[in-house]
Order: structure tokens, then sequence, then C-alpha cells
């Protein structure tokens, strides 16, 4: 990466004891030793999908059937393992995969945060943001700069936590202060943000793929979580600045190791920077013509309305990425990382070639979610356990606060957030829209617990990165170490973001727009 900040050579760390092992460790050995079991997402989808199939026939053959309390119509399972079966599998393959939603949207969001990463603009917006901010705040700024990041996917992971590790020692802390509270909010505080991005675009795709069995008309809006995220994001800012201060720095004390120097921007980087915030003016000026005004283009022509069917609800996806391109390339051309055409189409060539393995995963998640939908195990599923829900009274909040911590659980196991929205946005959603609760709400309960336990997983590939990090300047730190030192976020985030949805929701606060808590028809 173009001027990475340089890190001391790292050492061989000693054997550790294994006899000297806390509770604590050994139940993350567990934790990693089991979760590398599991196989990969693609065989994953592959199994659960041959798993559809069968329990299929035996539903079939069991004359399995629900009833759905809004239609009154009686929905049986339907047997794939058939002539007919095999025939709708192999007609609509192709189509399953072109038409599956996700996979459009998050391709055409890569266009832009691709050449971002790529041209080195993300990394060099970072670090001139970290740098010069006053010193009294720059912890703050670190954490405000982590959340943020999310928006230009794992760029932010990669390049802030070593660039604040350097920061914070160059005023008297211990360097892995800056590594753990840069790794701890981006990671932890994944679903909080200022700015749509990614991460918003994915989840209501697969959320919209889950309501349809119950609504096939529903639409899902990747700004339906917008007004909670913005209210998170100073929530958690102001919960990890806590933890910082009283757990964090006082944990790791002072670091007498050789002190190093941050970077300063090139001349460069500087004019790229430069030229990038001019283009992002530029494009404001004909976006604020074409939605402020009451009659504008942007807007529903028939209700005047930004938010609800609109054509900028409509043309979110392609405004992120022209928002994320153009000051992208103006960089690159300032700060002479793009020079011809030629280097932005290698760019973009090459950041759409790590989709590789995602794209494949996307055609197996496709005819996983076909057998699902055609199966109709699916709506019965979220029937029959909305019934059990009703039964045993475990709705409302202790249903919320239920649902946060076993996705927590799962994230420590699956640490792909796409993977298991995928397996899971068809049960929860269908089963949450019955018990009167709008795909918003199910959506967003879904992000907090797939968040807040990011920091400690084990599985992730972020957190061997950290180590490394770390043990450059520490060779005793292992694994164990820092997970502790993260543990007291995920722990802090997880309650104080309980406690906002909980807020919300006795409020009865849209979550975004087109994101209200109840269905409407539940509402009126």
């Amino acid at each position: 990466m173009k001027n990475q900040i340089s890190k001391p050579q790292a050492i061989e760390p000693p054997p550790s004891n294994e006899n000297k092992k806390g509770l604590f460790n050994q139940i993350l050995d567990k934790i990693e030793v089991y979760g590398n079991k599991l196989p990969d997402p693609l065989i994953l989808f592959v199994i659960i999908s041959a798993v559809i199939l069968v329990v299929s026939f035996f539903a079939s053959l069991a004359n399995v059937s629900a009833v759905n309390p809004v239609t009154k119509e009686t929905i049986s399972a339907v047997n794939l393992l058939s002539g007919e079966g095999l025939i709708n599998f192999l007609t609509s393959m192709v189509t399953n995969f072109s038409g599956f939603p996700p996979l459009g949207a998050v391709l055409v969001v890569l266009i832009g945060v691709g050449l971002g990463e790529a041209t080195g603009f993300f990394s060099s917006l970072m670090k001139r943001t970290v740098i010069t901010a006053p010193t009294k705040a720059i912890i703050p700024v670190v954490i405000l700069l982590a959340i943020l990041g999310n928006a230009a996917a794992d760029a932010a992971t990669v390049v802030l936590p070593p660039i604040a590790a350097v920061v914070l020692m160059s005023l008297g802390f211990n360097p892995l202060v800056g590594l753990v509270v840069a790794y701890a909010a981006t990671s932890g505080a994944f679903a909080a943000n200022l700015v749509i991005g990614m991460a918003d675009v994915l989840a209501a795709s697969f959320t919209q793929t889950g309501a349809q069995i119950i609504d096939p008309e529903y639409v899902a809006n990747p700004a339906m979580n917008y007004y909670f995220i913005i209210v998170s994001t100073f929530l958690l800012l102001i919960v990890a600045i806590v933890v910082t201060y009283k757990i964090t720095i006082p944990r790791f004390g002072t670091y007498s190791g050789k002190i190093e120097q941050v970077e300063e921007l090139s001349s460069l980087e500087k004019r790229g920077l430069r030229w990038a915030g001019i283009s992002t003016l530029v494009l404001a000026v004909p976006l604020l013509f074409l939605s402020v005004p009451s009659d504008s283009l942007l807007r529903n022509s028939e209700t005047g309305s930004l938010i609800t069917n609109s054509p900028f609800m409509s043309a979110l996806v392609p405004l992120i990425t022209i928002f994320f391109l153009v000051p992208s390339l103006f960089y690159g051309i300032g700060a002479k990382t793009v020079r011809s055409g030629k280097d932005v189409a290698d760019m973009l060539g090459k950041s759409m070639s790590t989709m590789g393995p995602y794209i494949v995963l996307v055609f197996v998640v496709a005819q996983m979610l076909a057998f699902f939908s055609w199966s109709n195990l699916g709506p019965i599923l979220a029937i029959k356990g909305a019934n059990v829900l009703q039964d045993v009274g475990f709705t409302g909040i202790p249903l919320f606060i239920g649902l946060i911590i076993v996705i927590a659980l799962i994230n420590l196991f699956i640490g792909s957030a796409s993977a298991k929205w995928a397996i899971l946005a068809p049960i929860f959603v269908p089963m949450f829209m019955l018990l009167g609760y709008d795909p918003a709400l199910t959506q967003m309960l879904y992000r907090i617990g797939d968040s807040i336990t990011n920091p400690i997983t084990p599985l992730t590939p972020y957190l061997p990165l950290i180590l490394a990090y770390a043990k450059a300047y520490d060779p005793k730190v292992g694994m164990g170490t820092l997970i502790a030192a993260l543990l007291p976020y995920s722990i802090f985030f997880g309650i104080f973001w309980i406690i906002l949805i909980v807020v919300w929701f006795m409020l009865g606060l849209p979550l975004g727009p087109e994101g209200p808590v109840f269905l409407p028809a539940i509402s009126s």
C-alpha cells in the first residue's frame, strides 16, 4: 500500500505455556477450534440446499402446511425432489442467479469503493484526518473516523489501525491502544455510520428477499435504517471514548519501545485530496438542485416526497457509486496514481477480481433461496414460529434482545455478514412480519447482533492482521491478550445499542426513510 506507515520488525514470540491458560482463553480456544471446523460458506450453502431438498420431500410426504394469517390461504410444503422440481431448477438456474437482488447492487457500489482503495484516496484521507486533528481530540477523531470508515468497505479495517497506533504512540500513548480502539470501532460499530454504504445496500437486498416470502411486492430501501445508524454513530462514539480512557489506556500502560513517527503526506497526496474535495463539492451542487426544490426531478412527481417512492431513493445505489467514484478518480489524477484511462480500467478490473469468490457464493445462495421459496418451507417456518412465539408470549422487547444475542453468538462462528443474513433473513424477516414488525426493524436487530461481536471473533481474517501489528510492538502479545482488550468494546457496545433500540421501539420512531418499526397495517 502506498506510503504505508513503517512498523518495527516483529520478533518471534516466546513459546506460550498452555497450562497457564485461564478459563477465558480456554473458551476462546474452543470457539476457534469449533469455528474452524465449520465448512467454507460456499460448501455450507451447498449443504443447506441439499437439506432443503430432502426436508421438502419428507414435509410434502407428511402434508406439512400452515395457514397464512393475513390471506387465510393454506400453504403446503412442495416436494422439490420430483420431475417438476428438477425441470424448475434447470430452467430457472440462470435467472435465479442473474436476478438475485444483492448481486447487481454490490457490484455497482464496488466500482466506486474499489477505485477509492486502489488510488490510495481512502488511505490518504484517513491519514490526513488523523494527523491534522488537535492533540486532545485525537482519540475521538480516530474512533469517529473508524466508524465512518465502514462506508469504504474493509479499507478502514486494514488501513486505520496501524496509522492510529503510530499517531497515538507519538503522543505518548501505548501504540496497542491505537490498534485496539481503531479495530474495535471499525468492526464493532459496523452497523453505524453517517452515510449509506455497501453494508446498507447488501443488508437491504437480503431483507427484501426474505420479506417477499410474505409480501411479493415488498421493496427494501437501503436507507431504511438510516436515522437509527446516525444516532448509533454518536452513541457508540461516546461509549468507545469512555471505554478507551477508563479501560484500554490503563490496561496497556506506558510504552518503552522505539517511538515511530507518522509519515507526512506527500505534496502529490495533498494535491490529490484537494482535487477530490473540489470534485465532491462540484457533484453536490447538481444533486442539491435535483433534490431540494419541491418540484425537483428526484422527488416523487405526485407527492413531492424525496423519500417515499421517489426517484432519489430508487437511484440511491448509483448515487453512492458516483460519490465514491468521482472523488477517487480526481484524487488519482491529482496524486498521479492514475495517469491514463488504462490505469483506471486496470484498477477497476483488479477490484472486481476480488469479488470472484463472492460471485460464486451468490450463485449458490441464489439457488438455495429459490429452493426455500419453491418448497414453501420459508413461510411455513415463519408462520409456525410466529405462532409459537405468540403462544408463549415471547414478543416485543424480550424477542428483540433474544434475537440480538443469538446473532451475536452465531457471529463468533460465521464471520461473513452476507452469509449469515442470507441464511437467516428468509426465516426471521417473515416471522417478524407475521408478528407485526416491519422488515426494517428485523434488519436493524440483525445488524446490531452481527456487529457487536465482530471485534472478538477469532475467525475473521482481520484479527490475525491486528495481532501481527501488535506483535511488532510487543512480542508477548497473544490472541487472548488482544481479545481481552477488545471484549469491553463488544460488551458495552452491546449494552448501549440494546438500550437504544429498546427506547427507539418504545417511542415508535421510524428507523429510517420507509423504515417504520411496525408494519403499516399494524400501526394503523
